[in-house]
């Protein structure tokens, strides 16, 4: 095996089962059934199942960035890539925020914290602060 091998990665509409006009709504709905599916608790030890999930996980964070998606719709991966990410890299690697991801995907499911974010993404409990004292 050579060292400059390339794996082709799948289309992100095609990963989440939607087609290239979907709607935000429908998008992050596709989105959820797929993460439900092929998440790592309901598939313990199943490397295909936690690989799958993670690109799926990717694809939606491209397609619900209008940025993100708009460059890929354009260029396809390449237009995700700046200069190359390599095998096991991300192309926007350390902008992922799992708390959005887990917090999108469960606490709007089950409602947790109430109605739905705005377009600005704040972190919540940012403005929160609670002082602990323990004893020992």
């Amino acid at each position: 095996m050579g060292t400059n091998t390339r794996v082709s990665k799948a289309d992100y509409y095609e990963l989440l089962g939607v087609s290239r006009n979907v709607s935000d709504a429908d998008l992050k709905s596709a989105y959820r059934k797929q993460a439900l599916k092929y998440h790592p608790d309901r598939n313990p030890g199943d490397d295909a199942a936690e690989a799958k999930f993670k690109e799926c996980s990717e694809a939606y964070q491209v397609l619900s960035d209008g940025e993100k998606r708009a460059a890929y719709d354009r260029y396809g991966h390449a237009g995700l890539s700046g200069q190359g990410s390599g095998f096991g890299g991300s192309p926007f690697s350390g902008s992922v925020d799992l708390g959005d991801i887990f917090g999108d995907l469960f606490g709007e499911m089950f409602n947790v914290g109430g109605g739905q974010r705005g377009g600005s993404r704040t972190h919540r409990g940012d403005d929160l602060r609670f002082d602990l004292a323990i004893k020992f």
